[in-house]
């Protein structure tokens, strides 16, 4: 067996989130569980570690200072004895006791983080170029894997949430892009949890903030719903007007059955002009009238 500690990583399917995801486990075996190990290391380990230890006695209490270290509640410390992982994993929160020595530890921060994705010129399928930018919020789920695993977890997971933005929108149409958003973002949160598992990342939401079109662009829609509205407006006045004549010949083959009726609404008629205090009134005559006078002058001459 190889004189470095083995790392075992084991996964186990899970469909809480209605997404593939895998839960990374480790197993760290320390040098104190590895009967196998080289004997000069593990000799070099333990003359190190006894030393340490007898430096600390010597120069106890002011050694305490050093030897005990605290993290917050959402923080947990990653510890490392010459080089390799300390058994039992990340430890925390409260206090903790290290050997100043040998031992070296990172802080790893659980708390949710968000950040933006800058905005990225993406060509759609239909060939138009947008700019579109995101949200991102993530939290480290395995304090072990984002230390072990990865270099920077927090700048590997934006450079991924940039290429994997514009690798999804670049094959939706702009339609789709506008109108779908959540679609989209769904899609963007599945394959960059699935990419940030191995790194001990959750990825918690996604959301597309905005969605820029160029200014020719964004004449042409602004034109095009324009025109549209125009002749949705002269269809709606072409029917009003085609049910407004359609009520004209009916009331008007009402009035021809009854004379009486016709009267009455031309003095309803009159009613209407004198209550809004008109200096003239036009009297309307019929064309059977007219016609009989304009007869009998022709005829006088």
């Amino acid at each position: 067996m190889s004189s470095k500690s083995l790392l075992e990583v084991e996964t186990a399917p899970s469909s809480s989130r209605a997404r593939s995801k895998d839960v990374v486990q480790y197993n760290i075996q320390g040098q104190a569980d590895n009967d196998d190990e080289g004997g000069c290391t593990s000799v070099f380990a333990g003359l190190l570690t006894f030393a340490s230890m007898i430096l600390i006695l010597l120069t106890f209490p002011l050694s305490v200072w050093m030897c005990v270290k605290m993290v917050q509640e959402y923080e947990r410390a990653v510890i490392f004895r010459l080089g390799r992982v300390k058994k039992g994993g990340a430890v925390g929160p409260g206090l903790f006791w290290i050997i100043p020595c040998i031992d070296s530890i990172q802080v790893v921060d659980l708390r949710t983080v968000s950040f933006d994705v800058p905005p990225q010129e993406i060509l759609s399928k239909d060939s138009v170029t947008v700019a579109v930018d995101a949200v991102v919020y993530y939290k480290i789920s395995n304090p072990m894997a984002s230390v072990c695993n990865v270099t920077n977890a927090s700048q590997s997971t934006r450079l991924l949430a940039s290429t994997t933005l514009r690798t999804i929108l670049g094959t939706k149409t702009l339609q789709e892009i506008l109108a779908d958003r959540e679609h989209t973002a769904a899609t963007i949160l599945e394959q960059l949890d699935a990419a940030t598992d191995p790194w001990g990342i959750r990825v918690e939401r996604v959301e597309v903030k905005d969605v820029r079109l160029p200014q020719q662009l964004q004449r042409a829609m602004a034109a095009e719903a324009e025109a549209t509205r125009e002749a949705r407006a002269k269809i709606i006045a072409a029917e009003g007007e085609q049910n407004a004549s359609r009520a004209l010949k009916e009331a008007s083959l009402i009035l021809s059955e009854s004379p009486t009726a016709l009267q009455l609404r031309y003095l309803q008629t009159l009613n209407s002009i004198a209550a809004e205090k008109n200096s003239t009134i036009i009297f309307p005559l019929p064309m059977e009238l007219m016609g009989k006078y304009m007869y009998n002058q022709n005829q006088q001459m």
